[in-house]
């Protein structure tokens, strides 16, 4: 893709979006629930309450009842979808968990919160975590004054995210202030300023809570 390509993408996310639409929308009428918070993927799920498929609308409202395997599979494709992760990474996430002191699903859940890209989007800088991705991945944002473009950047307590300087103009920040009257950051994040904000302290209790069940992750790695 061309600099003029990726640049448009960002200034005109709503034009580009059109193949991410499609896919988290195929993936949410999977799973049964919505992966990512953009209105057209919410739109999908209301209009298309079925699995995707040729036989999909034939059995709507009848959803296969799964067996205990099966749940927990589900459960971790929730989990691998909803942050944009792949099975290796996934993978290597919960081998990090299952090695770290403490419950190994809050473990789990912790460092899938605590990504570079899901701070970005936690933060309202970014409306959805493909979004949020989208914009890390083209160097818009500092992590303490140092510039990285690495989705999966681990935040830790009292790292500061900016807005880089030459960014601020981009179309995908234009309303940015109308957006951040009606969002509410989580209590381990700080907007301390309209570009900046800061990590306060680690996701705990409600800030885990999310469309998943990591206990289930945790049974289908551990049998």
């Amino acid at each position: 893709m061309s600099t003029a390509s990726r640049s448009s993408c960002l200034i005109f996310p709503n034009i580009t979006m059109g193949k991410t639409l499609k896919k988290y929308g195929k993936m949410s009428r999977r799973e049964g629930v919505a992966l990512s918070t953009g209105e057209g993927v919410l739109k999908v799920i209301q209009k298309r309450p079925y699995h995707p498929g040729q036989h999909g609308n034939a059995n709507a409202g009848r959803r296969k009842r799964l067996s205990v395997f099966g749940t927990q599979l589900r459960e971790k494709q929730k989990a691998k979808r909803l942050y944009g992760v792949m099975e290796r990474q996934f993978r290597n996430y919960f081998a990090k968990a299952s090695r770290m002191p403490g419950n190994t699903g809050e473990n789990l859940a912790r460092l899938l919160e605590s990504r570079l890209d899901n701070a970005v989007f936690r933060l309202g800088f970014a409306k959805t975590r493909p979004q949020a991705r989208q914009m890390v991945g083209h160097a818009l944002f500092t992590v303490n004054g140092k510039k990285v473009d690495i989705p999966s950047y681990q935040v830790r307590v009292d790292d500061v995210i900016t807005i880089r300087d030459n960014k601020k103009e981009k179309g995908v920040f234009l309303d940015f202030a109308e957006r951040m009257k009606h969002h509410a950051v989580p209590s381990w994040l700080h907007m301390e300023a309209d570009s900046t904000g800061k990590v306060v302290g680690v996701p705990e209790g409600e800030d885990l809570k999310e469309v998943y069940d990591p206990k289930l992750i945790v049974e289908f790695y551990s049998r």
